[in-house]
């Protein structure tokens, strides 16, 4: 079997006898016009329309030497497979075939561009719609050009590239070698399409705020720090857009969203990217339980659009978005889980110590509980670096109740998870959250989870400077502590505060996590189209 370099060398040659034959390796002077490019789509529509094909003349039917006349259509793109006389060509909308026989050619030139033909070439066939035998259809050629040269062969197992590194370090190739990975990217578009649709139509306006920002806010996260030459001046990638966008709030925008890039410098997981995309929206007068009818009403958009054009990839669900979604406290998914442990629905917890719904509400109870819990050297130091009931709490949720929230909310017969909002969460791990009315110690917050993935997060705006100012002092205490995720103090936002924020609610959704979680995909790399990769070794 010739090596990859033999078969390179093979198709340079060819390459260099093209000009022989009236064709540069790679022209420029071919132009997709809308008729043609309509054309196109038409040809591909018919090769998969059964009843369609069965009306078209056979090959033999066809009247001899029928040339250019009506009734002609063009195909043109990427050759994907060659079977004797018949070609398959790869295009945006699906593949069609064409039947190009040499002596049926108009001209010398497209015989000798047919004969210098290789897999993965761009070409051009014009001619006439037929059934063939097996009542497929073909195009069969009068007119064949050659539009581009590949230098490389495809990838040896055409029909799906399968080495998930290459194909992820390679996506030009994945997305013509693999036409449901290709499907899986316009899904993608159609779903942030839809969102912004969604939202316009309710009178949001899109803006872009700030990438490059002095101080780090918007979310606990450690972000990537560069630096301005001109300025001399340190700055960080934005972690999160939000401080910018509730700036606009008290400036007047009462509904504003952002759907953009947000980097985090943190580690790489099927759930985890340092660059993702975030859609961000504020809606003034309003409260986070406003936001959650928004949400299911946003999802549901996403997912009958979805439903419509991409129907396969709905396919193989474990939730039901159809379902009523479940709000639960985060308090109550802890003992819920506990309880249901110890009625043997669930598995053990990972620590023998008992807590009830009462204890809960107990700092000194639930701390004692906690250390003389007997728990595994990882469970216990994050319990000791609690500093507050708050963040205690929020441990325990993370280590009992979230791993475990697609078991227990389920739909009556039980046969698939539904979504949850998680509500009430400390405030000592909400800095940027309101304070709740009836329990201080809590936040009016909550966080979507949709087949055990969290895909969004929201919260009545804190709209007091005052606390606010006092939120953004225990960050940098905790940065001074050694917390690399922890914000800076933002003065020019507590000035914003100051000059009067409506009361506001606001959602952040993780586009990359929903679009996985609709479109059924294991891994964040398999919706994003050049997820970071280490370098490529020499």
């Amino acid at each position: 079997m010739a090596s990859e370099e033999e078969l390179t060398a093979a198709r340079l040659e060819k390459a260099g006898q093209l000009a022989q034959h009236g064709s540069a390796p790679f022209p420029n002077d071919f132009r997709a016009t809308d008729a043609i490019e309509a054309d196109r789509a038409a040809l591909v529509a018919l090769a998969e329309d059964e009843a369609a094909r069965a009306k078209l003349p056979t090959e033999d039917e066809l009247p001899a030497g029928a040339g250019p006349s009506g009734g002609e259509r063009s195909l043109y793109g990427r050759v994907v497979a060659k079977r004797g006389p018949f070609l398959v060509v790869r295009t945006p909308y699906g593949d069609a075939q064409a039947l190009v026989r040499p002596e049926q050619l108009d001209t010398d030139d497209a015989r000798g561009q047919l004969a210098l033909l290789d897999l993965a070439d761009h070409v051009l066939v014009r001619g006439h719609a037929v059934r063939t035998r097996t009542g497929a259809l073909a195009l069969r050629a009068t007119h064949y050009r050659h539009l581009g040269k590949a230098l490389r062969p495809p990838p040896a197992k055409w029909h799906g590239l399968k080495d998930v590194e290459k194909r992820y370090r390679e996506r030009y190739v994945d997305l013509f070698a693999n036409p449901e990975v290709a499907e899986i990217f316009r899904a993608r578009s159609l779903i942030v399409s839809t969102l912004r649709r969604f939202l316009d139509a309710r009178g949001f306006l899109e803006v872009e705020t700030p990438i490059l920002q002095a101080l780090r806010g918007g979310a606990t996260a450690r972000p990537f720090a560069t630096h301005h030459n001109a300025l001399d001046l340190p700055l960080y990638l934005r972690v999160a857009p939000e401080l910018y966008l509730k700036r606009l709030v008290v400036g007047g925008f009462d509904r504003v969203y952002e759907l953009g890039r947000n980097f985090r410098n943190e580690g790489v997981s099927t759930r985890h990217n340092p660059e993702f995309s975030m859609l961000e929206l504020y809606v003034a007068y309003a409260t986070y339980e406003d936001l959650m009818d928004l949400a299911e009403a946003l999802f549901g958009a996403a997912d009958a659009a979805l439903r419509e054009r991409h129907p396969r990839l709905r396919g193989g669900r474990t939730f039901d978005l159809d379902a009523t979604w479940r709000r639960v406290t985060l308090r109550d998914a802890i003992a819920e889980r506990l309880e249901r442990s110890r009625r043997g629905e669930l598995p053990p917890p990972p620590f023998g110590a008992t807590i009830t719904r009462r204890t809960l509400d107990e700092p000194a109870t639930l701390e004692a509980a906690c250390e003389g819990a007997d728990v595994d050297a990882v469970t216990r130091k994050q319990l000791a670096a609690c500093r507050s009931h708050g963040e205690r709490l929020f441990v325990l949720y993370e280590l009992l109740a979230e791993p475990l929230l697609t078991d227990m909310y389920r739909t009556p017969d039980g046969a698939s998870s539904v979504p949850v909002f998680i509500l009430e969460y400390p405030f000592e791990v909400s800095p940027l959250a309101r304070r709740s009315d009836a329990d201080p110690a809590f936040t009016d917050r909550f966080e979507l989870f949709i087949d055990g993935r969290e895909v969004g997060n929201a919260f009545s705006e804190l709209n007091d400077p005052n606390d606010q100012a006092e939120r953004f002092r225990a960050q940098v205490a905790n940065q001074a502590r050694g917390d690399d995720e922890a914000m800076d103090y933002d003065a020019d936002y507590i000035r914003a505060l100051s000059h009067g924020m409506p009361p506001a609610a606001g959602l952040g959704v993780g586009v990359d996590r929903l679009v996985m979680t609709l479109c059924s995909q294991p891994s964040i790399r398999d919706v994003l189209l050049f997820p970071l990769l280490r370098p490529e070794a020499e």
